[in-house]
């Protein structure tokens, strides 16, 4: 009876020995796998970060503000980024109403100088640029998306349930020999498809004056939601409107994205992640004409800068 029992013991033992060597394997593997991993999806910290673009960049009435009136905030969506990185230098010179020319050009507001050319900002040190540019070139004026919002607010006074801001940008019009509404040539897709070769170019200068940085496009925000019903009552905008604006902003996007791609750059959606936190929802992100936190209407707050930013950080990755 002792030697069943001893062989008991003796098979088990190389058992349990086995057993732990393989669990053991297992678990260093797998250790390994994650190290390799989070090395692999750590980002690297910039030397030299760059930020250009306009109000959306530039977190425009997002306390703190600098730079006078180009209402750059110490919380827009450049300095969570520059902070998350440990960037090395941080360059921030987005400013409000800025348009595509305003990377090559000084910026005035009433005849005062507001900013220097944006790109005079990147030397050949920086190895991470984010520009967000192409809203405000949708407008005629030197007021950019303010001519927008104005227009569609001002029509909304007297034609509370038509599409008047539609009926000014995209030219509409009765035809009697139809008997119908009609629309001729829409002015902002125009707009949008003028911009596309501006801010190609753009991209060229960037990467000749910063051959070894990584460019990145950021998009714009949900502004507006996709149906006009959910604006009913929230912001003095016609619902038919609030469709087509929404429709203009998906076109400028999709432009956007499309020039990043053409031109070695990293396009940024920050249409997705603001999504249902526009400026007619009860969980705003994107403020509306009259602001629940502070933000110029019809931009990021605090929170909106900050999903911008995570939208960054995720193209980094």
């Amino acid at each position: 009876m002792l030697r069943p029992a001893r062989k008991l013991r003796t098979t088990r033992k190389p058992r349990t020995a086995g057993r732990s060597a393989l669990l053991g394997a297992v678990a260093l593997g797998a250790a390994l796998a994650l190290t390799s991993t989070s090395a692999q999806a750590a980002t690297p910290a910039p030397r030299h970060y760059v930020a250009l673009g306009d109000s959306y960049a530039a977190g425009a009435g997002v306390p703190g503000q600098s730079a006078g009136l180009c209402l750059r905030s110490d919380r827009n969506y450049g300095h969570l980024v520059a902070a998350a990185l440990k960037a090395g230098a941080y360059t921030d010179v987005t400013c409000a109403a800025a348009k595509v020319k305003a990377m090559t050009q000084p910026q005035y507001d009433a005849f005062i100088r507001v900013n220097d050319p944006q790109l005079d900002a990147v030397t050949a040190d920086t190895d991470l640029v984010t520009l967000g540019i192409g809203g405000n070139d949708l407008g005629a004026t030197d007021l950019g998306l303010g001519e927008l919002v104005g227009t569609c607010i001002a029509g909304a006074v007297v034609n509370p349930l038509g599409t008047p801001c539609k009926d000014v940008f995209h030219h509409g019009y009765w035809d009697w020999s139809s008997w119908s509404w009609q629309y001729g040539n829409d002015d902002l897709a125009d707009r949008i498809a003028a911009a596309r070769p501006q801010i190609a170019d753009t991209l060229k200068r960037i990467h000749a004056k910063a051959p070894n940085a990584r460019v990145l496009l950021v998009g714009y925000p949900s502004v507006l939601p996709a149906r006009g019903s959910d604006c009913f009552l929230r912001q003095p905008v016609t619902a038919g409107d609030v469709e087509y604006m929404h429709g203009v902003l998906d076109q400028l996007n999709a432009m956007l994205k499309s020039t990043a791609a053409a031109g070695g750059a990293t396009y940024v959606d920050t249409a997705t992640p603001t999504a249902g936190h526009d400026v007619c929802s009860n969980d705003r992100w994107i403020e509306g004409a009259l602001p629940g936190s502070p933000a110029v209407p019809f931009h990021p707050n605090a929170t909106g800068e900050k999903v911008m930013a995570d939208a960054v950080l995720a193209a980094l990755r």
